[in-house]
């Protein structure tokens, strides 16, 4: 079973990274809601042939966590969870799509090969938008925005309630683990025979986790429906920042793509 401890240890890592003081970080979070949009559908729209001109996109990660300050092994370590759905999609593509698209020396690439390299690039992009994203802004930010914007209830909830609960649950299985390991000889894994004990404590421990959380959270004001803050007001920066990077990226799909 893998170290629980370094996975709390990441997610919690990322979700600290939006408490820095960069010029990112201080941008409006609707501003950075609707550019990070924008990217994703002017990515995802290029052909899957456009492999090369997705590249010229990559301008958009390096810059940001550059003067966001972002670690980029923490976050090119987020991305890679995804890598195996992408391949799994995109390597039938390699396997019925047998055209050549160019030929390198003797060796001719097929234009699956560049449909399944167009289904990387995009994948890594629009990961990279969503963990830029999140690493710069706050999450109670990013759930009011959504609200602002009218989003459906159900839909901000869940979002909420899965990026919360997820951190309990790792924690539940870690500390979990950390008991049997002292109490079976410090072993490393879980036994197969200890298995089904180890699950149903697990969703019963989960269970009482989420229904204390919640109280916590009632406790506290938390609502489905209101707004917990007054709005924030857009300035000169914001709308700058918007326009700087939604042009150049309306502009490479366009003109440099097609």
């Amino acid at each position: 079973m893998p170290d629980i401890g370094a996975r709390v240890h990441e997610l919690r890592a990322l979700e600290n990274l939006a408490a820095g003081r960069t010029v990112i970080h201080r941008l409006h979070p609707l501003v950075k809601l609707i550019y990070t949009l924008v990217f994703i559908v002017f990515v995802v729209s290029c052909s899957r042939y456009s492999f090369a001109g997705l590249t010229i996109y990559l301008f958009f990660p390096f810059v940001m966590m550059a003067i966001a300050e972002l670690p980029y092994k923490l976050m090119l370590s987020r991305v890679l969870i995804a890598l195996p759905f992408c391949l799994f999609g995109g390597i039938s593509n390699v396997i019925f799509d047998r055209g050549p698209a160019f030929t390198i020396g003797s060796v001719t690439v097929s234009l699956g090969m560049v449909s399944l390299a167009t289904i990387l690039v995009k994948m890594y992009l629009s990961v990279m938008a969503v963990l830029i994203l999140v690493a710069t802004t706050p999450f109670i930010d990013l759930t009011t925005q959504l609200r602002r914007l009218r989003v459906p209830t159900i839909f901000v909830m869940v979002f909420e309630m899965t990026f919360r609960y997820i951190a309990v649950l790792l924690e539940e299985v870690h500390s979990m683990m950390t008991a049997y390991r002292l109490r079976s000889g410090n072993r490393k894994a879980l036994e197969m025979k200890h298995m089904g004990s180890f699950l149903g404590q697990l969703v019963l421990r989960s269970f009482d986790r989420a229904e204390r959380v919640h109280a916590a959270m009632s406790c506290r004001g938390y609502s489905l429906h209101e707004i917990p803050r007054a709005p924030r007001k857009l300035g000169g920066v914001d709308l700058f920042a918007l326009a700087l990077v939604c042009l150049p990226t309306v502009l490479l799909r366009f003109i440099v793509i097609g």
